[in-house]
Parts: C-alpha cells; sequence; structure tokens
C-alpha cells in the first residue's frame, strides 16, 4: 500500500484566514473536526487521542543522544536541553505541528494538522528543511523511527477512516522520500456492542523493541469499554499477538518500551481518578506498579536512552508541562521554559478587555495571526471548537479566557485579528490590528452591552450541564471553573459529576452546599449526571444529602449490565433529596415510535410519571427536534420546565462548546439583588425559579414574553369558549435571528418581525385561545452562525398556561405517538437479559404500564 507525496497549497488570503474572527458568512452545516474518521462520539477521541492545540507541551520525544527534549508547544516543535530554559523554536506552521519523534539517522518525523488532514512530515533539524512523506486527506498520528531509523511505525485511518498500525519505510530520492508502508493487522469487526468506540478494532500507540524486530501497541480485540489491551507481536506482521497487559484504557496509555527491552511504562488510572505511570514487564504477565502519583494526569512518558530518566507531560499546573523522573530514586524536575528563541522575528501584543465603562472584565478571546494560525498568551489554556463549517473557515476557532487583566502575546508581524465575547447580554467585537516585527503594542476592546430592559437584570443564567474534569488535557479546579464561567457572564453553573469508564472524576468535590470558590458574581454547585445509554442521561440538581451510586447502569459486560435501577427509580431517590430532575441532552433527531431499532429512551413515560422537572431544550442535541418531542409533551397536559445545560467538558483542549454556550435564565422575581444574598439563598431563589417555571433557554437570542401580564410559568383561566390575550415582549441578539415566533400549543400563531439586522424586535399584540393549552415566545436560526458555538441559534421561553372551561389539555394525536413510544420501550425492556433478579424486571415493567395509563388519559 503506497502513499504518496502531499503538494500543500499555499495559505489562505489574509481574508479567509480572518474569516473564523471577523465575517459571519452565510453557513451551511457545522461539521465535526476530521470528519472523516469514521469512529463514534468525535469529541472523545479528538480529545484524548488526537493532538491538541496548547499554550504548553503536548507530546515529546529524547534525541538520540539523550542531549535534547524534543516536543509540541503552541502548534510548533521545540528543542530544549534539559537544565536549560532555553527553548529553541524548530518548526512555525503552516498548520499546526504535533508528535515528533527523533531518529537515529537524525530527522525527525512529525504529524502536521494542516487544512483538513493529518499528515506526516520530515524535518531535517540542521536545514530546517521540512517535507511531507504522506498525501491523500488521511489522518496519520504518533509515529515512531525504528532504533536503526530504517522505517516508521504509525497509525493511520488510511482506508477505513479507522485507527489502524502502519509499519513502513522511506522510498525516493534525497529530499522527495514518502513512506511506503502497509497495515500490519487486518481490519477485524468485533461481536460485542461498543458505545463510545467503533465496531471495528483498532491499533494505537506504536513503540518499538529496543532490537526493532518487535512492536508495541495498544488494541482492543474483543474489548467493549476503553480503548483496549497492551499488545507486542512481529514488526513484520507475522506470528500472534501477546497480550503484555490487559486492563481498561481509554487512549492515553501510550506505551514505551524500556532501552534495555525488559519493562514497559504506560499511563493508566487503575482504581484512580487520574492517568499515573505504571511499570510492568514486556514479557507479559507481570504486576505492574504505579511509578507517579497525584490527582493529576501524568502521560507521554519517554524513556530517555540511557534508561535513567524518564520524561513525560503532566497538567499537575495551570497548563500542561514536562517534567523529568529519574527512574532510580525518582527525583522529578520541570523542563522550565524561559526563553524562547523563535525561528523569525515577532512582535509583542499587550491585550486588555474592558467595559463601556473602562473596567477590565473576564471575557472569551481568540486571536489569529498574520500567519492564520491561532495564538494565546504562553500561560493560557487554549481550547479549540469543536466543529466548523469548511466553506467558511480554514480551521475551528480557538480561544482563550481573560480574567479583567491585560494579557501579552507573541504575534508574527502583520495584521492580526481579534474577537471578543462576554456572554450573551454583550455584543461580540471584533478589532484589526497591525503587529510590528520586534515591538511592543497596545490594543484594548471595549465591550457594549445589549440594550436589554431594566428588569432583565433580575434574570439570573445558569448552565445546568458542566463537567469540572471528564479526562481531558487539563487538570480543572472549582476557581478556574468559575473563573470559565465569569469569562462567558454566566451567573450559575452546576459541576454534574459523573462517570467516564471506570472513573468519576470530580467525586471528591461533592457537597450540598455551594462550593467556597462561589463569588458574588458566579456560583458554583457541585450535582450529578446519571448515566444510562439505555434509558437517556439524568440530572440530578441539587442533591441534599450523597451522590447516588452506582452513577449508571445498563452497561454491557460490567455488573452494572442490568436495566434496572431504571431512571424512574434513579428520579424518586434524588426527589428524597428535594433535588431537580431532568433530561439531559435528548435528542439529535426526533424520535420515531415506529422504527425498527428499539425506542428506549425513557423521557416521556419518567414525565408522566411526574418524575421529570426539567429538560434540556437547548444543550446538546438538536434543539428543534427536542422541542418537538417536548411541545408533545405540554399538548398532553404535563408541563416539564425549558432548561438549557452545554454538557461542556470543562477540561478539554477540544472544548465542546465554552461553559455557558447553551444556559437557562431565572426570573428571580422583582427586588432581586445578587449582592446582597448570601450563596445559599442565591442557589435556593435560582433553583426555585427553575422549578416554578420562571425560565428561558437559550445559546444566544434573549428572550422576554408575558401573556396578558404572566410571564414564563404563570397560568391563566379563560371561561369556556377561551377568549383573546395580549401578549408583550422583546428580543436581543448578540447574532441576527431568521425566525421569531409566538408559539401556541405547538403552532405558530404570530411570526415577528425583526429590526438591527435580525438582532433586535419589541412586540405586542392579541391572540386568540380557544382550548386548553400553552404560548410561548421562540427565536431560532435555519443555520449556524460562527458567534454562537452550536449548530444554530435557538432561544425559547417556558410556557404561559392557559387553561379554558377548566379543561385539561387533550391531543389524542400526541397521546398516539407517545402510547407507540411506550410500547417500543416495554419491548425492548422486556427482552433485555441482563436483569439480575424478575423484581426487577417487574418493577422496570410496572413504571412503563404506569406510564403508559397517564397517556391513554390525554386521548
Amino acid at each position: 500500500m503506497s502513499m504518496q507525496p502531499i503538494l500543500f497549497t499555499l495559505l489562505p488570503t489574509l481574508f479567509a484566514a480572518f474569516a473564523v474572527v471577523f465575517t459571519p458568512l452565510a453557513k451551511a452545516d457545522r461539521e465535526p473536526v476530521l470528519k472523516q474518521i469514521d469512529v463514534p462520539h468525535h469529541y472523545y477521541y479528538r480529545e484524548m487521542y488526537l493532538p491538541q492545540l496548547t499554550s504548553g507541551p503536548s507530546s515529546l520525544a529524547w534525541s538520540p543522544d539523550g542531549e535534547w527534549l524534543l516536543y509540541s508547544m503552541a502548534g510548533a516543535l521545540w528543542k530544549q536541553r534539559p537544565g536549560s530554559n532555553l527553548a529553541i523554536q524548530l518548526t512555525s506552521g503552516p498548520g499546526y505541528d504535533y508528535q515528533p519523534d527523533w531518529g537515529a539517522n537524525g530527522l525527525i518525523v512529525f504529524t502536521r494538522y494542516h487544512g483538513d488532514a493529518m499528515e506526516l512530515q520530515l524535518l531535517d533539524p540542521e536545514t530546517g528543511d521540512i517535507r511531507a512523506i504522506t498525501s491523500g486527506g488521511d489522518v496519520h498520528l504518533e509515529p515512531r523511527w525504528s532504533p536503526s531509523a530504517d522505517r516508521i511505525a504509525w497509525v493511520s485511518t488510511q482506508g477505513s477512516g479507522r485507527f489502524h498500525l502502519f509499519v513502513g519505510a522511506l522510498a525516493g530520492d534525497t529530499g522527495s522520500e514518502v513512506i511506503e508502508g502497509h497495515q500490519l493487522v487486518a481490519e477485524r469487526r468485533t461481536e460485542p456492542s461498543r458505545y463510545y468506540y467503533s465496531a471495528f478494532d483498532h491499533e494505537l500507540s506504536p513503540s518499538w523493541s529496543p532490537d526493532g524486530t518487535q512492536l508495541l501497541y495498544v488494541a482492543n480485540p474483543g474489548v467493549v469499554w476503553g480503548t483496549g489491551d497492551i499488545y507486542r507481536r512481529p514488526a513484520d506482521g507475522s506470528g500472534k499477538p501477546v497480550l503484555v497487559r490487559s486492563e481498561e484504557t481509554t487512549w492515553k496509555a501510550r506505551p514505551d518500551w524500556s532501552p534495555d527491552g525488559n519493562r514497559v511504562i504506560y499511563s493508566s488510572y487503575l482504581g484512580r481518578q487520574w492517568h499515573q505511570l505504571w511499570i510492568t514487564t514486556a514479557a507479559g504477565g507481570g504486576d505492574p506498579f504505579p511509578l507517579t502519583y497525584g490527582d493529576h494526569d501524568v502521560t507521554s512518558a519517554r524513556w530517555s536512552p540511557d534508561g535513567k530518566r524518564i520524561a513525560f507531560v503532566s497538567n499537575r499546573g495551570y497548563d500542561t508541562r514536562i517534567w523529568l523522573q529519574e527512574f532510580v530514586g525518582g527525583k522529578r524536575t520541570p523542563l522550565d521554559v524561559g526563553e524562547r528563541q523563535y525561528l523569525a522575528d515577532t512582535g509583542s501584543l499587550r491585550l486588555s478587555v474592558v467595559d463601556a465603562a473602562g473596567i477590565g472584565v473576564a471575557a472569551r478571546v481568540a486571536v489569529v495571526g498574520s500567519d492564520g494560525r491561532s495564538y494565546a498568551p504562553a500561560n493560557a489554556r487554549l481550547h479549540g471548537d469543536d466543529g466548523f463549517d469548511r466553506d467558511q473557515m480554514a480551521e475551528e476557532i480557538h480561544y482563550f479566557h481573560v480574567q479583567g487583566e491585560p494579557v501579552r502575546l507573541a504575534l508574527p508581524p502583520g495584521e492580526a485579528g481579534i474577537t471578543v465575547w462576554r456572554g450573551l447580554e454583550y455584543a461580540v467585537s471584533r478589532s484589526r490590528i497591525t503587529v510590528p516585527a520586534g515591538k511592543s503594542m497596545n490594543h484594548e476592546v471595549r465591550l457594549e452591552p445589549l440594550d436589554l430592559p431594566a428588569d432583565f437584570a433580575r434574570w439570573q443564567s445558569g448552565d445546568a450541564h458542566a463537567h469540572m474534569n471528564y479526562a481531558g488535557t487539563y487538570r480543572n479546579t472549582p476557581n478556574h471553573l468559575v473563573q470559565q464561567a465569569a469569562a462567558e457572564d454566566l451567573d450559575v453553573v452546576f459541576n454534574l459529576i459523573v462517570n467516564k469508564e471506570q472513573r468519576i472524576p470530580d467525586v471528591s468535590h461533592f457537597s450540598p452546599d455551594p462550593d467556597p470558590a462561589s463569588r458574588p458574581d458566579v456560583l458554583l454547585m457541585h450535582s450529578q449526571e446519571y448515566h444510562t445509554s439505555f434509558w437517556g442521561h439524568l440530572g440530578l440538581l441539587n442533591l441534599q444529602s450523597h451522590l447516588l451510586i452506582p452513577d449508571y447502569s445498563a452497561y454491557a459486560n460490567t455488573g452494572a449490565a442490568s436495566v434496572y435501577p431504571d431512571n424512574a427509580t434513579i428520579a424518586r431517590l434524588a426527589h428524597e433529596q428535594s433535588a431537580l430532575v431532568g433530561y439531559v441532552h435528548p435528542y439529535d433527531a426526533a424520535p420515531d415510535p415506529a422504527a425498527a431499532t428499539p425506542l428506549s429512551h425513557a423521557l416521556p413515560l419518567d414525565v408522566a410519571l411526574g418524575l421529570v422537572d426539567y429538560i434540556e431544550v437547548v444543550g446538546f442535541s438538536n434543539h428543534r427536534e427536542t422541542a418537538s418531542v417536548w411541545h408533545r409533551l405540554l399538548n398532553c397536559g404535563f408541563r416539564p420546565v425549558a432548561a438549557a445545560g452545554t454538557d461542556a467538558m470543562a477540561n478539554y483542549a477540544s472544548l465542546r462548546g465554552p461553559v455557558g454556550l447553551t444556559r437557562v435564565y431565572v426570573d428571580m422575581g422583582g427586588g432581586y439583588d445578587a449582592s446582597e444574598q448570601a450563596p445559599q439563598a442565591r442557589l435556593d431563589a435560582w433553583v426555585e425559579g427553575l422549578r416554578a417555571g420562571r425560565t428561558m433557554a437559550t445559546n444566544g437570542p434573549l428572550l422576554g414574553f408575558t401573556l396578558d401580564g404572566q410571564g414564563p410559568g404563570g397560568e391563566i383561566a379563560l371561561p369556556a369558549g377561551g377568549g383573546t390575550l395580549a401578549y408583550n415582549g422583546f428580543m436581543r441578539s448578540i447574532v441576527g435571528v431568521d425566525h421569531l415566533e409566538v408559539i401556541v400549543s405547538g403552532e405558530v400563531a404570530k411570526r415577528i418581525r425583526t429590526r438591527d439586522g435580525g438582532r433586535a424586535a419589541d412586540l405586542a399584540g392579541e391572540i386568540p385561545v380557544q382550548e386548553s393549552g400553552w404560548v410561548l415566545l421562540r427565536a431560532w436560526n435555519d443555520e449556524a452562525s460562527p458567534d454562537v458555538l452550536d449548530i444554530y441559534p435557538y432561544a425559547t421561553t417556558n410556557p404561559v398556561y392557559v387553561t379554558v372551561g377548566g379543561e385539561a389539555p387533550r391531543s389524542p394525536a400526541d397521546a398516539a405517538y407517545f402510547l407507540a413510544w411506550a410500547d417500543r420501550v416495554r419491548a425492548a425492556a422486556d427482552a433485555h437479559a441482563d436483569y439480575n433478579t424478575a423484581q426487577e424486571k417487574d418493577i422496570v415493567l410496572g413504571h412503563i404500564a404506569a406510564a403508559r395509563e397517564r397517556f391513554e388519559a390525554c386521548r
């Protein structure tokens, strides 16, 4: 299987490079970064396996003589002597460079992310010459030279879109080589069902034996959870693989074979919440022992050529950092990056973000240099969007947060672009600057608030679904999560403690009280997400006693394989603690009860049982499709409240939306003043406002709506025959809105004209209501906008409920929809083979039967 040399296209024009920052063009569809990878849950493998743009180091290697450490930092390659603080830049794009390995032939092989692929490159560190050795638009990762530098082992998606191990040698004339390789292991589909991983086996993270005859790697034949076990096999692909170590891994094990050939070092979270380094035997069958300890991650370990030291990347501090540890004795020293020797002259930017009064404020910032690359301060945590439209921009948006103080960035000379966001109540700011070579400059960004009604101040925003730590690149803390929320102008954030396979990373932070890191402008609460793909995921807000353990059910091939406890059981246990229970990120597409596959998402059943307080109508899902199910439930007389949550993995470098991207605003009532209330009183007021339905859920547009003087969650009684009701409201938005509509019982009753490019509207009018139902205001766009890092802008108020003649709402068509749904769920639950007892099955089927009776009453 031959791989031809790549021909790079020219750098995008300056305008195209700035499109991500400056020009909100008409949007087609957001696509996952590197969409050619055919593996489910792209946000997991992207964060935990693909290299990420970080200000600190992300991967490393030793020089063959052990005198230098080679590493990726800020998307470029650098070298540095241990004991020195001088970092010397070796590459500067185009694109972003990662995962270097330094061969005995003096050449460096690495992965370059540029355009829509990751291709392997060769660097001659003496001349600076760089040339591509793969092409074709695939994803090539983790290249490793053989000890004699006559071959390279790497991971590629070529041919299948899935991660497989390749081995090859360079061919062609010096200076124009390509790599000719073959896939080491034939593709194999495994029988057990996998939720987070492809049905096809994969191979990851190759490492050569010291004699160059064998390869060590991670593979998952027959494995249900995790990325697999550690194997070794002949490098020519002959023979059968030998199991070295069997345990659950998640993308970051990255084993490295010791120079003496006897030992293997790898990263593991066995029995812990964080990755640490472990040592086992290369022969296989040995019992491993830990080499490092701590509540942080230690990954990407590499033995020094003499086997006396181990270098690794750790997130124990604010950002990622390289450490060196002596194998005997354990002395640990950081590789301090002090002075930086750049390949070319740079300019220095001192950036300040202030409000309309000139006072420094926290905000989210994206900076694109004259070379089209993203930049950040040296100590900032960079985050990348998880999707974008390639017709509109060359790459995804990368951004960082500032906290009201000036920050300094090194930038290439020339024109740069700056975009600044501060939540949804400030206009997005865009500016262009010209960076001088070898000089410093100052730039101030002044943010302007939207023209909101004065009484909007009593509406407090909250993200009901964030994860402080979730197996990501960074180690997050309550203080830092609060800073992230402050930069997004978010008032309340719920950290939902949840498992990632065996781990529950934030389990030690649980408390029924607001976190001590809370401040007057940001309230932090630790709550819970209950995981089960069979029934759907639950948010459990404001638990007053303890987390519900186990944190999941219906996990095949584990002791939690039974679908009991079902969500109804968990919801009742949560309500015993006075918690709010909600369904999170419900639907990418509205479910079809007549579909061939079993429909086993229990949201409507638990709503019918009175166990669901809220639904993330705006969240990590298709908002319109989720809302269509919510509207049907409202038509049947049920009243789950509209809420929102980002499902942000806040310690990810490839963050799936910043904290507060989707948020629910709660009306705290007249006379509310956050500065005069203690954290617990603020929390109580916010939770009770959510429970009462005084909400508006959004990822962009801000809405206000009253019907006959009643706001969201309010009730109106009309006599038999109904009447005409007056409505009033407004819309303000950071982006233009295509549709602004008054909805009556699921149907568009009024379409509202907007102004200021779709960014504002004030509305007043009347609507007739003849039957019991509900009324709300909704705003949405047909397509996405670069200023809202979501599939499209969307907002909805919770309804005002209208009762006509004392009759309950009825909708035979919607009742029939949910009855068919209940029958499909019952069939799936009845057929499930992993109940532990007959009593468990009886409880589950009893809940479904009770919910079905309530939908029958809606006919």
